[in-house]
C-alpha cells in the first residue's frame, strides 16, 4: 500500500526572494490591485473625482495659509504649483502607508485560509496609490501649462525619485501592516502620525526656510529629500537641492525597505493564528 503524499507549501525565506515571489504571484498582485481600486470608489457619489479633489483642496488651503498669509518664499514659482509638486509624493506616501497598514486585517479571510505570499496584500495597496499619483500628475501638468511652465532636462531623474518614493512607502507599509496584526493600536497611531508628518515635511512651504544649522537634522525625515527632489526635477532651475538630504533619504529608504521586508517575512507565519 502506497503511503499518502503530503505536500507542504512553505514561503521562500530571505529578503533576496522578495522580488522573485512578487513575480511568481504577479497575476494575484494585479487582481488584488484592480479589486482595491474598484472597492475604493464603490458607492461613492463623486467616484474617481475624489482622487482629484483631495490634493486640489489641500493645495488650495496650503497656498492660502503659507503663500498668502505667511508669505513664504516660492523661488519665483507660482505658489500653487510649488505646493502641488510636493503634494504628488506626499499623497502617494500617505495613501500607501494608510491603506497598507490595515490591509492584512481587512483581508483576514484570505490570510487565514489560503496560502500565498502575504506581502502581496500591502504591495497591492501601493498600486492603488500609484493610480491616484498619475491622476494628480496630470493635474500638475495642466497647472504648469496654465502658468506657461514646462519640464527641463532634470525631468530625466523623475523615475529615480519615483522609485525612491515607492521603496520608502512600501518599507514603512510592510513594517506597520505586520505590527498592526499584533498591536491594533497602530490603526490609531498611523492617521495621527501622517497628520503630523504632513506639517513637518516641506509640502506647504519650501525647505529653504529651514536654517542651515538645522538642515541635516531636518533631513533625517526621509520624505524631506524626496519632496525636495520632486520639486527639483519638476519645477526648473530656480530650485536648489540639498544634496546631504538626498543622501540621507536614499540611505534611510533602503534601510527601511530591507528591514521592512525582513520583519514582514519573519512574522508572516504567525499572521493566520493571530488574526
Amino acid at each position: 500500500m502506497e503511503k499518502p503524499v503530503q505536500i507542504i507549501i512553505e514561503p521562500e525565506k530571505g529578503t533576496a526572494n522578495f522580488f522573485h515571489e512578487l513575480y511568481e504571484y504577479r497575476e494575484l498582485l494585479v487582481f488584488l490591485s484592480l479589486r482595491d481600486i474598484l472597492v475604493r470608489y464603490k458607492q461613492t457619489v463623486f467616484g474617481v473625482a475624489w482622487a482629484v479633489m483631495r490634493p486640489v483642496l489641500t493645495m488650495a488651503i496650503f497656498t492660502f495659509i503659507f503663500g498668502n498669509l505667511a508669505h513664504m518664499p516660492s523661488h519665483g514659482i507660482p505658489y500653487p504649483v510649488l505646493v502641488f509638486a510636493a503634494m504628488l509624493p506626499w499623497q502617494f506616501f500617505a495613501n500607501t502607508v494608510a491603506e497598507s497598514s490595515n490591509s492584512l486585517i481587512a483581508n483576514e479571510n484570505m490570510v487565514s485560509k489560503v496560502y500565498f505570499p502575504k506581502i502581496i496584500i500591502p504591495t497591492s495597496s501601493m498600486m492603488v496609490s500609484l493610480l491616484d499619483f498619475f491622476i494628480s500628475f496630470a493635474i500638475l501638468i495642466t497647472m504648469m501649462l496654465y502658468y506657461k511652465m514646462w519640464f527641463n532636462s532634470r525631468f530625466l531623474f523623475f523615475p529615480l525619485y519615483l522609485l525612491l518614493l515607492v521603496f520608502l512607502s512600501l518599507g514603512i507599509g510592510y513594517w506597520i501592516s505586520a505590527l498592526n496584526v499584533k498591536y491594533r493600536d497602530f490603526r490609531y497611531i498611523v492617521p495621527f502620525a501622517l497628520q503630523v508628518g504632513l506639517y513637518v515635511t516641506p509640502v506647504g512651504f519650501s525647505s529653504a526656510v529651514v536654517p542651515d544649522k538645522w538642515k541635516f537634522l531636518y533631513a533625517l525625515n526621509p520624505m524631506v529629500g524626496i519632496v525636495d527632489g520632486f520639486r527639483w526635477v519638476l519645477l526648473g532651475n530656480s530650485i536648489e537641492l540639498y544634496t546631504g538630504g538626498i543622501y540621507l533619504s536614499v540611505s534611510c529608504t533602503f534601510l527601511i525597505l530591507l528591514t521592512g521586508i525582513w520583519f514582514f517575512n519573519k512574522n508572516e507565519s504567525s499572521f493566520a493564528d493571530i488574526i
